[in-house]
Formats: structure tokens, sequence, C-alpha cells
């Protein structure tokens, strides 16, 4: 029997029902608390600066490594949820998460809170999050795109919760025993890890120890080095070694990929460069309106009425776009979103009041639905899905430098001008030409392609897809079965 036959006889029997569901509620709960967390920071920016004195892009740092290792650890996630398991490594990332915090409430400097919540934590956010998404992919078959928008929805519960209890706490206790209590409430992440119990396989499969299956090629230079055939035998380990380097570097960072594929160069640069003025409004939102006389309590509401909208607005989108009308447009749809984000940060730089401001909410929380809704879904539309996994690697982590860079550079700004408006400009600046760059590109490919299959008269599989002239890359194997061997 096959590996992939041995997963499918012990897959089959608990998916879409049963413990199927209560999966899918602890995948709510741990995005809640995992992408959901970042949003409340904001909330503590004003009293960090005063504990330790610290500026606007030194303040900033903390929360842009915590968001920028929660996107970018995903290749070493891969790695991990393929020798360990899922279950294993969200309950490793919910005791780093917690652990993380715990660690924050006793910081003596604003350096050691980069260390501590911004790398710990965000490295365990990003394990539970990407492994809890992963195990919806083995529980879920039929009702796999349902479950992926439910869960969306923790989210959207996390970004109107965790602000309201951000303020609450930080009134009645500080920020240091707000962040002990933090700690607490992310150790839950390793609860929704128990939860997530491996599918059990079938007998006469593989056993759990059962290694993949080696290049047939690397096992006779394996063999010729051991018998001592070969008289250049450091040449040849070198070479092997290298090999398996480049191996595993196609395998989880999708460089061929980026250099053939015309579609996913432009989409990877577009949301790459949009990602310098995204996070930026989640970061100095509440710094802006409590700069302008609003009230705290009121300024941390802001955040939360953008995660409320989102819990309705957000599913609505996802399950919009995957009509049929849509396909093959859901990058303009995509490239709409993101310049209305854009567009609507103009709204805070023309007043803040709060009634101005629970506008701007309103907008750019429609316009975020559409963004966080699309991007894998484009991702899908402009990449074949046996490559699918490598091609999410690279693109996280270039993403996730200029989320890294993108609020300290900013912040930067604003020390020197002492004017909030910067953010909102700069924002807008890196969201609007991003948006025109997707769209109008991704119109001349199109346009491009079409004209060359009406020349060859061969049309494309893949709308934005250029055609490879070199064989394809053997296909990987299912993500379930890495799973369930692993376990």
């Amino acid at each position: 029997m096959s590996q992939g036959e041995a997963a499918g006889l012990g897959a089959a029997k608990p998916q879409d029902q049963g413990w199927a569901w209560m999966v899918l509620l602890a995948a709510v709960v741990l995005q809640g608390l995992t992408l959901g967390f970042p949003c409340c920071i904001g909330v503590f920016f004003t009293d960090l600066q005063h504990e330790f004195q610290a500026s606007n892009s030194e303040t900033s740092w903390f929360p842009s490594i915590m968001v920028a290792v929660l996107h970018g650890g995903g290749p070493l996630c891969s790695i991990l949820v393929k020798r360990f398991g899922c279950r294993f490594v969200v309950m490793l990332g919910g005791l780093l998460s917690g652990l993380g915090m715990v660690s924050s409430s006793f910081c003596k400097s604003i350096s050691q809170l980069y260390l501590t919540a911004g790398l710990i934590t965000g490295l365990g956010s990003c394990f539970s999050f990407q492994a809890g998404v992963t195990v919806l992919g083995y529980y879920f078959v039929r009702w796999r795109t349902l479950a992926n928008a439910m869960a969306s929805t923790g989210v959207s519960l996390g970004f109107t919760l965790w602000p309201l209890l951000s303020q609450y706490l930080l009134d009645e206790m500080g920020w240091r025993n707000t962040f002990l209590i933090f700690g607490g409430i992310l150790l839950n992440g390793c609860v929704c890890g128990a939860i997530m119990r491996p599918i059990q396989l079938a007998s006469g499969s593989l056993p759990q120890s059962a290694k993949p299956e080696e290049d047939p090629g690397s096992r006779a230079e394996e063999a010729q080095l051991s018998n001592g055939a070969s008289p250049h035998r450091p040449t040849l380990q070198q070479h092997t070694k290298r090999t398996k380097c480049f191996q595993m570097l196609q395998k989880y960072l999708a460089f061929d990929i980026f250099c053939q594929n015309k579609g996913y160069q432009i989409y990877t640069i577009g949301v790459t460069w949009m990602m310098m003025g995204f996070a930026l409004p989640h970061i100095y939102l509440v710094p802006y309106a409590i700069h302008n006389g609003v009230e705290e309590r009121k300024a941390a509401l802001l955040i939360s009425i953008i995660g409320f909208i989102n819990i309705f607005i957000r599913p609505l989108t996802g399950l919009l776009s995957g009509h049929r009308v849509f396909t093959g447009r859901r990058i303009y749809l995509f490239s709409l979103a993101v310049l209305l984000c854009g567009l609507s940060n103009f709204i805070c730089v023309i007043s803040a009041e709060l009634s101005v401001l629970i506008l701007y909410c309103i907008i750019l929380s429609i316009a975020m639905s559409g963004v966080g809704a699309l991007t894998f879904q484009v991702l899908m539309d402009v990449v074949e899905m046996d490559r699918f996994s490598s091609a999410l690697g690279l693109f996280t982590i270039l993403e996730s430098t200029t989320l890294l860079i993108g609020p300290p550079l900013t912040g930067l700004l604003v020390d020197i001008t002492s004017d909030f408006h910067y953010v909102f400009y700069n924002s807008s600046f890196f969201l609007i030409s991003a948006a025109l760059f997707m769209g109008v590109s991704f119109c001349a490919l199109e346009k491009k392609n079409k004209l060359r299959e009406a020349h060859l008269d061969n049309p494309s599989r893949y709308q934005y897809s250029e055609m490879l002239t070199e064989p394809k890359a053997v296909s990987q194997s299912p993500p379930a079965v890495e799973y369930i061997t692993s376990i």
C-alpha cells in the first residue's frame, strides 16, 4: 500500500463530520488569539513611550517585529509540521506566545520587548496560526471553503475584543500586569492544539518513523562515497550538501516560480510594496486619536469597530469572490480593495474628531475585508496548486520584511516632523501605488497572453501564468500525507 493510499484510508472517516467541527471551533479561537492579538498593541503605545522614554520609531519596532515574525516564520513552521505534526506545533506556538508575554511584563527596556513580545510571541503566534490553518485541510474536504471562511471570523473577533480588554486591564492594573494576564490567555493556544488530535492511520500503513523517499541519485552518490570508489570524496560530499540545500530552498522558497511566472512575480512585488503601508493605521490610529484629544477608552474602541465590521464583511467577501463570475478577475477586486484602503486614509488627514475617525474605521474595515479575504485566493489563481506551499513560503517572507521596516521608518518621520499626518500620507502612498501597479501590470500581462494565445492557437491553462520552458517539477506529496505520517 502506498503512503498516499494509507493516508486516504486513515483520513476518510473523520473528515467533514464529528470531531472536525470541534477542530474548526478551536481554529476560530486560535486565529483570534494569534492574528487578532497584534491589533491591541496600539493601546499600549503611549504608556510604553512614557515608561521607557522611547521615540515613536523605537516603540514601533516592537509591534513590527511581532507582525513580521508572525508572517515570515512560515517556512520554519512548515518544516516543524512535516517533522512533528500540526498538533505539536500548535501547542508549541501557544507555549512560546504565553512565555513571551509573561517575560515582557518584567522587561526593563524597550529593546528587551523586541526579544520577548516581538520575537518570541511573534514566533509562537506564527506556529499556532499556520499549523492551525493547515490542520483544517486534513479534517475538511467537502466543506473546506466554508471551514476556512468560518475560521477567518476568529481574526475579526480578535480585532473586536482584544482592544477593549486591553484598555480595561490597562486602566485597572497597568501595562505590566496586563501583559502578564495576556501570557495566560495566549497559553490557551495549547488547549486549542490539544483538541486538534491527529487523524489515525489504517492498519498496514507506514510507521510513524518512516522516512521520506530519497533521491536515487543521492543514494547512489552516498554508496559510492562509502565504498571509497571516488578519489574526490570531499568534493562529492560538498556537492551532495549543495544539492540537498538547493532542493530544500526550492521546496520551501519558490525562487524558480518567481523567476518564471510573471503573474506570481507581479503579485509578490505588489503585495510586498503594499505591506509598507498596510499595517500603519493599526499601530498609529490609537496614538493619533489620543494625541488629538480623544479619550483613551474611545480611542481603543476605534480598532474594535474595525474588527466588528470585519466579522460580517470578510466571510461575505470571501464567498462572493468565489463565484464563477469573478473567476480570473479576483486580482482586480483585490487591487480595488487595496486602492480603497489607501484612499480612506485621507479621511484622517481632514479631521481627527471622533465622528470622522469612526467613519474612517467603517470604510477602512470594508476595504480591509476585501484584502484579507482575497490575498490567498489570488495567490492560488497565479500559482499551480502543487507548488502553492513553496510559493507561499517566499511570499510571506518577502511581505514580512516590509512589515518589519515600514512602521519604524514612518515613526522616525513622525519624530522628525512631530506630525502624525505623515502616518496616513505614507500609508496612502504605498497602498495606492501598489494597487495601481498590480492592476495595470496584470491587465498588460493578460493582453500579452491573449495575443500569444491567438498567435499560437494554444490557450494557456492559467490566465496569469507565463508558460514554463523547463520540464514541470515533480509534484510534492499532499499536505495531509506529511501531517498524518509525522504523528
